[in-house]
């Protein structure tokens, strides 16, 4: 992906630390012929314009023990669909939730360590003042998916 903002060696930094978090000043330096001190510059810059928001590692979630990836659907009511939200936040297994177009509704991802702890989960999302109604897919097969967004 190409972003007109950025210069190539930007592009460069954020490729290679999108690849793997953990190089270091000296190691980028040396990938791209600058110092240790011209890289944690530049760095330093990606971070305070916001383009780098954090640095932070991706975790298979199978081998971590959640064993169902579940998608939801979640209708909800125009009036309560900020508070649906927060509500939906403080909850550990939601990955990711959007607001999607259209009719009021949310788009949710999360993980389950198994099908009776899913169920479970629904039967709580059923219970928030402000959702109407709940559709959720389980997840088959990952094909493609990006923890960070590749330059």
């Amino acid at each position: 992906m190409q972003f007109n903002n950025l210069d190539k060696i930007d592009r460069q930094i954020l490729k290679y630390l999108s690849e793997n978090g953990r190089f270091s000043n000296a190691e980028l330096g040396r990938l791209l012929n600058l110092t240790r001190a011209a890289v944690r510059e530049r760095v330093n810059q990606l971070v305070e314009h916001g383009i780098i928001e954090r640095f932070t590692i991706v975790v298979n979630p199978l081998k971590a023990g959640k064993m169902l990836s579940v998608y939801f659907n979640v209708d909800v009511e125009w009036s309560k669909i900020n508070l649906v939200a927060e509500q939906l936040l403080k909850t550990e297994e939601i990955t990711n939730i959007y607001q999607m177009s259209g009719q009021p509704h949310l788009h949710i991802h999360a993980l389950f360590d198994d099908q009776e702890h899913a169920n479970c989960y629904i039967q709580k999302l059923k219970l928030i003042d402000g959702i109407t109604s709940v559709t959720s897919e389980i997840l088959i097969t990952r094909y493609k998916e990006r923890g960070a967004l590749l330059i």
